[in-house]
């Protein structure tokens, strides 16, 4: 199970995100058992290495270490319930590296936990593709300080920092609150972008003219240029993932009984422009939210 003491990973969701991370891995030196819903997405990944499975169940069987980087919280749900829970051991951990809603979280690491001891440490991401390319992620982890403690050990080259952020759950709960600023952030640089276009104002210099001064940030740097050329590919992300996002932030804050307006604005005008045929597209489209079409 184990090559000059690496445990053997096993990672599950090589899409935009996971096939760099991947990437990332087994160029550290991990054996990394990798399996996809999609197959075909699989082969950037084994050429370089990985070793492919054609069930999660039999990956799970082969490795110590489970890495999961899915869509959502039903294919995290899906994942566990039909693929790890009854294969499992104790000598495992599960690390989800998605951004999934903090209850199903806990409730799924409680099942795991009861079924087989299997330690669970919840670690969503925030940079980007890039960030998964270059090895800088921010990491917002939940878990129990020894299993944390192998987390840093096992994802060392994938991040910049990874923060122990509390108990199983933390990390999800920290991801959210990170996706209400970049959510809220993004549609802001879409309507200044407009009006600055609508002002006659090459818009198209605004993020360099910014850069250093109190509104500069990676979103700005990221889709300004994108938004102010409408040069929308390659697709660094998806509007559904921040409209998903979004929609955990408003239900954790109803829960809670804590007002979020702003953020329940955003996901009324995300949702909007997912609606109009967007949801599969980059952020940066959020610019034809705002931008007057021509006679």
């Amino acid at each position: 199970m184990t090559t000059d003491n690496k445990p053997t990973l096993g990672f599950v969701g090589i899409g935009l995100m996971g096939k760099p991370m991947t990437m990332r891995l087994l160029a550290a030196g991990f054996n990394v058992n990798v399996w996809n819903r999609n197959p075909e997405k699989l082969t950037a990944v084994t050429n370089a290495g990985a070793i492919a499975y054609t069930s999660a169940t039999e990956l799970v069987k082969a490795s110590t270490i489970i890495l999961l980087c899915l869509s959502d919280t039903a294919a995290v749900e899906a994942v566990v319930r039909n693929s790890i829970l009854g294969h499992g051991r104790a000598d495992q951990l599960l690390i989800d590296l998605s951004s999934i809603h903090p209850d199903t979280t806990r409730q799924l690491a409680a099942l795991l936990f009861e079924d087989c001891s299997m330690g669970w440490v919840d670690a969503p991401v925030s940079g980007g593709v890039a960030g998964a390319e270059q090895g800088n992620l921010a990491i917002m982890a939940g878990g129990s300080p020894d299993n944390i403690a192998l987390a840093r050990t096992i994802l060392s080259p994938l991040y910049k920092q990874l923060t122990h952020m509390g108990d199983i759950g933390a990390g999800q709960v920290s991801k959210i609150c990170n996706q209400m600023i970049v959510s809220c952030n993004v549609l802001v640089i879409a309507e200044m972008i407009a009006l600055a276009q609508q002002a006659g104002v090459n818009a198209g210099q605004l993020p360099a003219a910014l850069s250093g001064g109190f509104a500069d940030s990676k979103p700005l740097q990221t889709v300004g240029p994108q938004m102010a050329n409408a040069n929308f590919e390659p697709i660094k992300w998806h509007v559904k993932t921040l409209l998903k996002d979004l929609s955990m932030a408003v239900d954790l804050a109803n829960t809670l009984g804590q007002p979020t307006p702003m953020s329940g604005l955003a996901v009324q005008l995300m949702q909007l422009h997912g609606n109009q045929g967007y949801l599969e597209q980059d952020p940066a489209t959020l610019i034809n939210l705002y931008a007057k079409k021509n006679a």
